[in-house]
Parts: structure tokens; sequence; C-alpha cells
């Protein structure tokens, strides 16, 4: 039987995550998997790149899924908790700081230039995570050509969820044409949605809006700020220099993207008003979880699932290397930035036992007095 970890170390793994991981949810995983699978070796890189694949499939704020999943692996239903509070409680703190700041004085701390130099490093964070994540998904020819049609497909900007879904179905369709007796079920999630009680129809509203979007909204976190403008822009409720500064304070403190709706519902009905959203639109992701999370071994056991759960894992990686892609087009820019890219990739795979963290810091501070030169 393998060792369950304590509680206690749990919440420290992921608060020092919560703390450090900044750059968005490739970023996020690319971190948990040097902790839990090349430092830790809590996780196989196999059991490690299926949980991926499961936050692919439902929505809500992948490296949050990821961290509730893993809570749930090490330490059933109190890690599930424990493990996702404390990568979000981070994240929400320093966001609610910020929105006090804003509030009160009307601008934010001018933080660009580490900003600048946090983004190269953080390409090379996720390169060096997803190298040997594609080396263990990639395992055999089919799942290759698999790949390949995926990086194809996405690089026509097809959606990343037509992508995992239909990269799934493939690699079943391939696997039956093999195999002519499969046993197999489909598993199905039903989002349970309870009556909660508020005081203010403001706080009402806002946890409908944001519990909805944290039940709906698939693909990148980014994806979330234009249903924002469409729910509160449009709406009066937000004006769109509030939603932009919100996306700012999303770019410069650690932690989830979804974590920015923290200072959104604090510039709406202050500080319950930030509480509320924040406990809205994370919700769905505990529940999804909580009942995806038993099936993944009955999901591994079947042959035919297993080969959609091989596939969906390839475009998974797939997809991480084409959001890094993006990530280089806008964050490499200029020779200082090529600087500090190469820097932090030497130290990535030369030093693979190094804290990414002081490499994100490290970045940020070298961005810092480069940035004017």
């Amino acid at each position: 039987m393998e060792k369950k970890y304590s509680l206690k170390e749990l919440a420290g793994v992921f608060l020092k995550l919560g703390i450090t991981a900044f750059g968005g949810p490739a970023a996020h995983i690319s971190m948990m998997q040097q902790e839990m699978v090349t430092k830790r070796r809590w996780i196989s890189e196999e059991h490690f790149l299926d949980l991926i694949g499961a936050t692919n499939l439902i929505p809500g704020p992948n490296s949050t899924e990821m961290a509730i999943h893993i809570g749930q692996d090490r330490a059933g239903w109190k890690g599930l908790m424990i493990a996702g509070l404390c990568f979000i409680g981070p994240a929400v703190i320093i966001t609610l700081f910020f929105a006090w700041i804003y509030k009160q004085y009307g601008q934010l701390p001018e933080v660009q230039p580490f900003i600048y130099g946090i983004k190269p490093a953080i390409i090379s964070v996720i390169l060096a995570a997803i190298y040997p994540l594609a080396k263990k998904s990639l395992k055999s020819f089919r799942l290759w050509a698999i790949g390949s049609i995926v990086l194809v497909l996405s690089i026509f900007g097809i959606n990343e969820v037509f992508l995992l879904f239909g990269a799934g179905i493939l690699g079943m369709m391939l696997h039956l044409t093999k195999q002519s007796a499969m046993h197999s079920f489909i598993p199905f999630t039903l989002l349970q949605i309870s009556d909660f009680g508020i005081i203010s129809a403001k706080n009402l509203n806002l946890f409908l809006v944001f519990l909805k979007i944290g039940a709906i909204l698939y693909g990148s976190g980014y994806v979330l700020f234009a249903f924002l403008d469409a729910e509160l822009v449009v709406t009066g409720l937000l004006t769109r220099q509030q939603l932009i500064d919100a996306i700012a304070v999303g770019q410069f403190r650690p932690g989830p993207v979804f974590s920015s709706v923290t200072f959104i519902g604090y510039q709406i009905n202050g500080i319950s008003g930030a509480l509320i959203s924040t406990i809205a639109i994370f919700f769905p992701s505990f529940i999804f979880v909580a009942l995806l999370h038993p099936l993944m071994k009955r999901i591994r056991n079947s042959k035919l699932l297993s080969a959609f759960l091989d596939a969906v894992n390839v475009a998974s990686v797939i997809i991480i290397g084409m959001v890094c892609y993006e990530m280089a087009k806008d964050s490499i820019i200029d020779w200082r930035t090529i600087v500090i890219a190469v820097i932090s990739l030497f130290f990535v795979f030369k030093f693979s036992k190094i804290n990414t963290a002081f490499i994100v810091l490290g970045s940020g501070i070298l961005g810092y007095l480069l940035f004017n030169i």
C-alpha cells in the first residue's frame, strides 16, 4: 500500500506553490510536476499525465483542479480540501491586498520591470516540465500520429476542447480497429448546485454569475475575462478599466488566474463581494474533481477508455506546448528577454532539482535590472 502523506506536509507543499507559482496554468502544472513527480515521487509520470487529461476534460481552472486531484489522491476528501484551499489561498490574499490599494488610491504599483523578466523564465519552466511528459505520453506510433494531427489543428486555431475530445475519440476508434470485443462504461458528472444564503441582492447576483462561469468555462483562464466583459462590464456592474486592472493583477501575482475575481468582487461590493465571488467561481471545481477522481482507476483499467485517456494526454501535452509558443511570442521580444530565457533554460535543464520558484524570482530581479538598459 502506498504511503499516504500527512495533511501538514500536503498543506506545506501547496502553500509554497500558491505563493511561488507565477505564469498561468501551464506554468503552475509544470511546477507541480517538478514537486510531485521529480522531487517527491508522490505520483508517477503516467498518473500525473492522467490527471492533466482529466482536468482538461472538465470545466474550470486546470491548475486548481490539478491541486485538488493530487490532494484527493494523497489524503482523500480532507486532502482534496486542504490542497485546493492552500493553493488558492495565497493568491486570494494577495489579490485582496491589491484590490484594497486600488480602491483606496485608484492605481496599482509599478511592477512591469519584474513581469518583463518573469515571463521568459516561465517559458523555460514549462518546457522543462513537458519534456518528460511528452516522452512518457508519446509511447506508440498511433499516439505520435494523434499528436501530429492535434498539433496541425491547433495551429489552425481549432478550439482546445474539440481537440481533446476529438483526440480521445480517435484514440478509441484506432483501438477498436485492433480489438473486436471491448467492455467499457461512459462516465459522466452532474453538477449539483445548492441554495446559498446571501444577505444582499448584489452578492447573490455575484454568486450566481461566478458560479455559472466556474461551472461552464473551458479553455485558458484568460477566456475568463471575455465572460466577465459580457456578464459585468456590459451590464454596468464593472467598468472596462477595472476589468483591465483586474487582468493586470492576475499577471503579476502567483496562483490561479481565476483568483482575479477576488479583485473584481471587492470593487463591486467590498470584502463580502470579494469572498462571495471567490467561493462561487472555485466551488464547481471541487465538485467536479470529487465526482471524477474515483472514476480514474476504472477508466485506466478499461482498455477502450485507457486508449481514450492516452490520446487525451498526448493532446494535452501538445496544447500546453502551443500555449508555451504563444506565450513566447509575447514574452521573448528583444535581446534582454532572450538572455533571460537562455539563462533560465540552462538552469532548469542543467540543475533539474533546483526549485523553479528561485528561477522565476531570480528572473524577475534580472528583468528589473535589465529593463531600462
